[in-house]
Parts: C-alpha cells; sequence; structure tokens
C-alpha cells in the first residue's frame, strides 16, 4: 500500500471582493492597457478577467431589462428660417393640464 502525504497550507484560490474585481477590469479595460500586463500584475489569468467582464455584462443587461422604461421629454427648438436664430419653447403639455 502506499503512502500520500497532505501538505496543510494557504489555499491557492483567492477570493476577490466585487470592489477589487471592479477595479482590476477597470484597470485591464482603460485605454492603452495590456490585459496581459494587468493579470501578470495581478497573479490571475487573463480567462477569469474575460468571465468577470462577461459576468458584469450580463448582470447590467438585466438589470436594465427589468426596469421599466422612463417616458422622457425632449426639448423643443423652433429654428427661424429667415433669421437662422433659434428661440427655444417649453416642453409641450401633451395631457392637458
Amino acid at each position: 500500500m502506499s503512502q500520500i502525504t497532505v501538505f496543510p497550507g494557504p489555499e491557492r484560490r483567492r477570493r476577490w471582493s466585487e470592489e477589487e474585481r471592479l477595479r482590476v477590469l477597470a484597470e485591464a479595460f482603460s485605454p492603452g492597457a495590456c490585459v496581459a500586463e494587468v493579470c501578470r500584475r495581478h497573479d490571475i489569468s487573463t480567462s477569469l478577467i474575460y468571465t468577470w467582464r462577461n459576468k458584469l455584462r450580463q448582470a447590467h443587461a438585466e438589470a436594465e431589462a427589468s426596469e421599466p422604461a422612463v417616458p422622457a421629454f425632449a426639448e423643443a427648438v423652433v429654428v427661424d428660417e429667415d433669421t437662422g436664430s433659434c428661440a427655444r419653447a417649453a416642453p409641450a403639455n401633451l395631457h392637458g393640464v
């Protein structure tokens, strides 16, 4: 029968807080940044960065889909074609109140 020796020690798997993930993602995908360099600095794999980014995108898309569309008004601008000047008008009252 063979013998197995178990070396107790710190767990290799790291736990990342949401703030740490967002900070690393912002650093990795900022203009001019190299994802591989950021991964090496933080000792993580590039696949983990892309997994975090995809999960963040999915969460953002789900949040947007769950929010009902809110009607909004656009400011009306009236242009006098003869003089070329603009006059701002008050928003239209669509409900007659």
